[in-house]
C-alpha cells in the first residue's frame, strides 16, 4: 500500500471527489497550543465550494489558551492540499488539515500552531539562509493493557499493567505464564516472543501509510512495552502534520487491540523514557547546506545552526519538553541527552551528527532532547528559529565532545551546560530568551504569553498536588 495524500487543485475538484466517492462526513482538523488534535465534522450534504472557500466557524474561547469569550468566533480554513481518509471512522470520512484564521482581520490566527509553522518556513527564505527546511522526527511511545489514574484529594496515584512488564514474571494467567518478556532496560529490538507488540506496530505502519505518511520501519524500544515507528523526513509543516497522524493512528490502533498507548515521556519510574529525536537540515535550490569539510563532514552553516540550538536550548525546552513529566526523563542514566554538546558518535550529546556515508544529501543534525508530547508545529518552528539565529549571528558551538559524557570527571562535566531540569525552569528561560522567536513575526508575544500562562497552570497543579512518595518519605517523620 503506497503513501497517498489527497491533493486537490481547487474546491470544485474536492467537492466532486466527495460526491464520486460517496464520502459521508468531512472532518476539519486543527491543533491546539498543547499539540492536541481537534475536529469539527460536516455532513457532505451541506459541503460545497462556498463553504470550503469561507471555512467554518467555531468557538475559540473553548480552546485553552486561545480567545476570550467576547471575541470567541474563530475560522477553520481547509488546506485542500492535505486531505486524508480516516480509516477508523464507521462512515466514509475524510480529514482536512486546517489553519485557524481570525475573522476580525481575515488573517492567520497568531496562536494557531500550524500557521506559525508555515510562517517559520517562509522565514527561512526571508532570512537568506536557504529556501527549504527538512525535519525527520522519531517519536517513541508505550503500549499498556490497562491504566488506572486517581487524583482525588484522598486517593492519588496510578497503576499500569502490560503483559510485557517484567513485574508480571510471576503472575498467574488462565493460559499460563509463558515467561517471555523484556528485562528492565532490556527491550531494544528483541525477537518474538519476547517482543509481543510487533503485529500491532506493523498494523500502525500500514494504517499510517494509508493516510499518506511515508513509512520506513518499526521496532521495540529499550523499555518493556516501549515502541518506535520510523517515518521518512519531510518539510517542517509536512513532518508536523505527519506526527499528528502518527499519534492519531497509534492511539486508535492500540485501542482497537484492546490496549492503550501513551506518549508520556516518562510513564515508568526507573526505566527509559520516550523521546522524539528530530533530524534537521536546510537546503537551497536543491542543494544540502549542512554538508561540508568541517567536523564530521559538516559545513560551517551546520555548525552555526547547532550553535543556535545550544544557545537557546533552555528556552526551546518550553516547547520541545512541554510537560512536568518531560523532566522525569531528562535525567542522567537513561540515555537521555541532558548535556548541551554535539558529537558524531556520542548519543548522550543533545545534538548528534548521524552517520551518512558519502552522501551530502543525508548530512543533518539530530536534536535529541525533545519528547513526543511536544506540539510538533511549535517545537519544530522554535528549533528552526534557534538554528537560523545561530546562522545569522555565526554562533559557533565550540569543540565537539566525543568522550562518554557520563563518565567525565566532575570538573569537566561542570563546564558543560545542561537542558532545564523542570518545566518551571524552562518557562522562565522562555520568558528571558524569546527575541529570536519573534523575528519575521513567526511567533508573537501574545502567543508566547498565552503559552506561558497555559504551562503555569500545569506547573502550579503539579507543584501543589500531594505525591504518594511524600507519604513514603515523610509520613512517619
Amino acid at each position: 500500500m503506497s503513501a497517498h495524500i489527497l491533493k486537490f487543485k481547487n474546491n470544485t475538484e474536492l467537492v466532486k471527489y466527495i460526491d464520486d466517492q460517496d464520502v459521508q462526513f468531512i472532518d476539519f482538523n486543527f491543533t491546539d497550543l498543547r499539540g492536541k488534535w481537534h475536529h469539527m465534522t460536516i455532513h457532505s450534504n451541506v459541503l460545497d465550494s462556498d463553504l470550503l472557500k469561507n471555512g467554518i466557524f467555531f468557538d475559540g474561547s473553548s480552546i485553552e489558551g486561545w480567545q476570550a469569550i467576547n471575541e470567541s468566533d474563530m475560522q477553520l480554513m481547509p488546506d485542500i492540499g492535505h486531505v486524508v481518509t480516516d480509516p477508523f471512522a464507521a462512515q466514509r470520512t475524510i480529514k482536512i488539515f486546517c489553519d485557524v484564521y481570525d475573522p476580525a482581520d481575515g488573517k492567520p490566527y497568531n496562536k494557531d500552531p500550524r500557521s506559525i509553522a508555515k510562517a517559520a518556513e517562509t522565514y527561512v527564505k526571508e532570512s537568506g539562509a536557504g529556501d527549504a527546511a527538512y525535519f525527520g522526527p522519531e517519536a517513541e511511545f508505550f503500549i499498556f493493557d490497562d491504566v488506572k489514574i486517581h487524583t482525588e484529594p484522598h486517593h492519588v496515584g496510578f497503576q499500569i499493567d502490560s503483559e510485557e512488564g517484567p513485574y508480571n514474571s510471576g503472575r498467574d494467567y488462565e493460559t499460563g505464564n509463558m515467561g517471555h518478556r523484556p528485562r528492565l532496560k532490556g527491550g531494544y529490538i528483541p525477537e518474538a516472543p519476547v517482543d509481543q507488540l510487533s503485529d500491532i506496530r506493523g498494523e500502525m505502519l500500514t494504517v499510517m501509510q494509508s493516510m499518506g505518511v511515508a513509512v520506513e520501519k518499526h521496532h521495540h524500544e529499550v523499555a518493556p512495552s516501549q515502541c518506535e515507528l520510523g517515518i521518512l523526513y519531510s518539510t517542517l509543516v509536512g513532518s508536523a502534520d505527519n506526527i499528528q497522524i502518527y499519534k492519531h493512528v497509534v492511539h486508535n490502533v492500540a485501542n482497537s487491540y484492546g490496549k492503550t498507548a501513551t506518549f508520556m515521556p516518562k510513564p515508568i519510574f526507573g526505566d527509559n523514557g520516550s523521546g522524539m529525536h528530530v533530524h534537521q537540515s536546510i537546503w537551497n535550490k536543491g542543494k544540502p547546506l549542512f554538508a561540508g569539510d568541517k567536523y564530521a563532514g559538516l559545513s560551517e552553516t551546520a555548525l552555526f545552526y547547532i550553535g543556535g540550538i545550544i544557545k537557546h536550548a533552555r528556552a526551546l525546552n518550553a516547547f520541545t519538553n512541554p510537560t512536568t513529566n518531560s523532566y522525569k526523563r531528562l535525567v542522567p542514566g537513561y540515555e537521555a541527552p541532558v548535556l548541551l554538546a554535539y558529537s558524531a558518535r556520542n548519543r548522550s550529546a543533545s545534538c548528534r551528527i548521524p552517520q551518512s556515508g558519502d552522501s551530502p544529501k543525508a548530512k543533518r543534525v539530530e536534536v535529541r532532547f525533545p519528547d513526543p508530547l511536544a506540539n510538533p508545529y511549535l517545537a519544530f518552528a522554535a528549533m528552526l528559529m534557534a538554528g537560523l539565529d545561530g546562522i545569522a549571528n555565526k554562533i559557533h558551538p565550540g569543540e565537539a565532545m566525543d568522550k562518554d559524557l557520563y563518565k567525565l570527571p566532575k570538573d569537566e562535566l561542570a563546564k558543560i551546560p545542561t537542558v532545564c531540569h523542570s518545566l518551571r525552569a524552562a518557562v522562565n528561560a522562555l520568558k528571558d530568551d524569546h527575541a529570536f522567536l519573534l523575528k519575521g513575526d513567526v511567533f508573537s508575544k501574545d502567543l508566547i504569553e498565552s503559552y506561558i500562562d497555559l504551562k503555569m497552570e500545569e506547573i502550579e497543579l503539579f507543584e501543589t498536588m500531594v505525591h504518594p512518595v511524600e507519604y513514603q518519605m515523610y509520613y512517619s517523620s
